[in-house]
């Protein structure tokens, strides 16, 4: 089915039920219409990075189920499914044709072959120096080919994780069956992971080249558009590179909101929260909380380093359960621009922040996705985290039914589902519909969206000092926060 205008749930296919299958039943019975969308994280035999180092784009995990599991989610929910064009595993064929056979392998394209890719007497310190890296050094990695010889491997991230030559003629054919068989099992929407790496030009920093960039994602473009799916970007930079991704017609990802609001909540200040909503872009997917951790470069200049830096520290403060170790190397982080925390405890566990947070995400331009631990504002798993001393896991805890039958009765939660269900049905919040937002005082922001035939409106007035709000469309009330309890009118 085409992209919805509404609320999309982003899930591992066994954080919420053991398989698809099950998160399916899970969905249908306990979240019912406030999700109209999925984003299936990675589903595809993977040898790292919990499903972002594929080995086999043609199966499912049969640990989650298989393609009709997938097929059958497709027919009730909008998709959306990774694609990483950026890298694939080291066990995938491509790969491991190329270590046995080298120069013979129809793959010897593939990848990015650094001493072939580098003229001779380079790279220098100050070429490396130049590239925009995730890691301390030379983003390489040696292989050994069946013969015996050497060479190296450009690996921007994890080990599990070569990078692709996207320009090499046998990556595109991989590219178009890839894209077209995600399309054919339930694709509505391909979000491009780590695209702004997969560019790779002498004497610059290797990331968000342009114009060649363009090019590549027009090359995804002509393989998508005639099967009616588009393409969701994925970046995290200053706000102005997914601008430019918007002028050029693609869906970009909100990533300046989730701290920008934890700014608005803690400092009871809505005035850069109104600015960024008043220039923030319509055709977008808003967030607070992904499977990554919440990032801070993404606001650079729509909030001040001082503004950074003060929500950064009160994170630390009024977050529950939130340490600076988290996001650190001690818990195998790559990214030190990310905070490992859920949205819920990084708002110190407080039912009504966290409800305003969503309602003011709700409102913004864009279709709101919400991460599976956020629809049930969930805390920071600290037992997850100690057992895998992995960082980003404070915020992936496991659901069972059982778990989840429990959650949707809490107060906090049982609101949220009715909040999205609301917004999904609302044609006030029409992508291309009309946005008034005003800072009325020191501490109150207006927020009034406007369906496209100016006929429906619903308006969100909010104290952000006090944590309360008010919702109404067409003048009636929908909903009231207040500090004593949260009514459904």
């Amino acid at each position: 089915m085409p992209v919805q205008n509404k609320a999309m749930l982003i899930t591992y296919s066994d954080s919420v039920g053991k398989n698809i299958k099950e998160l399916q039943y899970i969905l249908d019975k306990y979240i019912g219409d406030a999700i109209g969308g999925v984003h299936l994280l990675p589903f595809f035999p993977s040898t790292g990075d919990r499903g972002f180092a594929p080995s086999d784009y043609t199966r499912v995990n049969p640990d989650f189920g298989d393609w009709d599991d997938v097929e059958e989610l497709g027919k009730k929910y909008y998709l959306m499914f990774d694609f990483m064009i950026n890298h694939i595993s080291r066990e995938s064929i491509m790969y491991q044709d190329f270590k046995e056979k080298k120069d013979a392998s129809s793959y010897k394209d593939f990848f990015i072959r650094w001493e072939k890719f580098w003229p001779k007497g380079r790279p220098t310190k100050a070429d490396i120096d130049l590239i925009y890296k995730r890691k301390d050094k030379a983003p390489i990695q040696g292989i050994t080919f069946a013969d015996g010889s050497q060479e190296h491997l450009w690996n921007t991230f994890g080990d599990e994780q070569i990078d692709i030559n996207v320009r090499s003629k046998v990556a595109q054919e991989f590219f178009k069956d890839t894209l077209q068989s995600m399309v054919k099992h339930g694709a509505d929407l391909i979000r491009l992971d780590a695209f702004a790496y997969a560019i790779k030009k002498i004497d610059t920093n290797d990331f968000f080249i342009e114009p060649e960039i363009w090019d590549l994602l027009e090359s995804v473009r002509k393989i998508l558009e005639p099967l009616h799916a588009e393409i969701l970007p994925e970046i995290h930079e200053h706000y102005t590179i997914p601008a430019k991704i918007n002028e050029h017609g693609y869906f970009t990802y909100d990533f300046v909101l989730p701290l920008v609001i934890l700014y608005t909540l803690y400092s009871g200040n809505p005035k850069q929260l109104a600015k960024w909503l008043k220039m923030s872009p319509k055709k977008q997917f808003t967030t607070l909380d992904t499977h990554d951790g919440i990032g801070v470069v993404d606001a650079r200049d729509i909030l001040t380093d001082e503004e950074i830096e003060y929500t950064s520290s009160e994170l630390y403060k009024v977050g529950a359960n939130v340490k600076r170790t988290y996001s650190s190397a001690a818990y195998n982080n790559l990214d030190i621009y990310q905070i490992n925390s859920t949205y819920y405890s990084a708002l110190g566990n407080d039912d009504k922040a966290y409800l305003l947070a969503r309602a003011i995400q709700i409102f913004a331009p864009g279709i709101p996705q919400i991460y599976y631990v956020g629809l049930l504002a969930g805390e920071n798993d600290l037992d997850l985290l100690e057992k895998t001393k992995e960082g980003r896991n404070i915020n992936r805890h496991y659901y069972s039914e059982e778990e989840v039958a429990e959650e949707v009765q809490r107060p906090v939660v049982a609101c949220l589902l009715k909040l999205l269900a609301w917004r999904n049905r609302s044609t006030a919040f029409d992508l291309q519909g009309d946005i008034q937002v005003s800072a009325t005082d020191k501490n109150e922001i207006k927020i009034i969206r406007t369906s496209t035939n100016g006929q429906d409106t619903a308006e969100l007035t909010a104290n952000v000092a006090l944590k309360t709000f008010v919702i109404k469309e067409n003048d009636q009330i929908i909903l009231i926060n207040d500090q004593a309890d949260t009514k459904d009118i």
